[in-house]
């Protein structure tokens, strides 16, 4: 795994997850390619690629590539979602960027995987994680759930959910780090004492079953990403 890499890859988690508000996102698939914060997102894009390199003039030519081509993936992202297919969409989406990214490194150095890299740029590895873990792990748990059509009431202080899934799997991240793996028990037995006044009372099924699947998604994701860092850190001895 090359330096670039990691820095391109840590320039798209934050554009794409960090910095792009929920109601960027809704004017987006609102008005398409007239959306002005399309263009917005873009431009983060692009200066964050070029933040990342150090403003280094020699990679003019990538940062072109992977901001026009972002720029042209998100326009047929936002034209080929529909209410049913938006987890589909957004896996493709993020998997067409990757590529591009990978594409353009591939054209500046080889990508391999360089202990050295790794070692000088640890920092940047760990952002990742924790955007992922967070933001990332977050949007792609709301994807998902919308395309189940679960509707009701909701009487939940706003975005209480968000952060909830934002601390347990950071909670998750650092037991898996220390080897302290009960305390994900512990957590997982902490939210259900929590949840179990809302399932009891609920009227409506949907409830249940909308708290029972994203917590299993964000139990799921932050293990996920979690060990896959920590097979990382052992792999390289970091």
């Amino acid at each position: 795994m090359s330096s670039l890499l990691i820095k391109f890859l840590l320039a798209h988690v934050i554009g794409d997850f960090l910095l792009q508000p929920k109601k960027w996102v809704l004017h987006k698939n609102d008005h398409k390619e007239r959306s002005f914060y399309l263009y917005i997102h873009i431009l983060i894009h692009f200066a964050l690629l070029w933040l990342v390199t150090g403003f280094d003039p020699a990679y003019w030519l990538g940062i072109l590539i992977i901001t026009v081509s972002h720029l042209i993936i998100d326009i047929l992202k936002l034209r080929l979602t529909t209410p049913r297919n938006g987890t589909v969409t957004f896996l493709v989406d993020q998997v067409l960027h990757i590529v591009v990214i990978t594409a353009v490194v591939s054209y500046y150095e080889p990508i391999g995987l360089s202990l050295s890299a790794l070692s000088a740029d640890q920092w940047m590895l760990t952002a990742i994680v924790i955007v992922l873990i967070t933001s990332g792990s977050s949007i792609l748990i709301r994807t998902i759930v919308a395309g189940l059509n679960m509707e009701f009431e909701s009487k939940s202080l706003p975005n209480a959910g968000r952060y909830i899934g934002y601390l347990e799997r950071l909670f998750i991240l650092g037991f898996i780090l220390i080897g302290y793996f009960q305390g994900i028990g512990f957590l997982l037995a902490a939210k259900s004492v929590f949840r179990f006044g809302d399932l009891s009372k609920a009227d409506d099924r949907k409830l249940t079953e909308y708290m029972l699947i994203g917590s299993l998604l964000s139990f799921g994701l932050g293990i996920s990403l979690s060990y896959g860092y920590l097979y990382l850190l052992q792999e390289l001895s970091l």
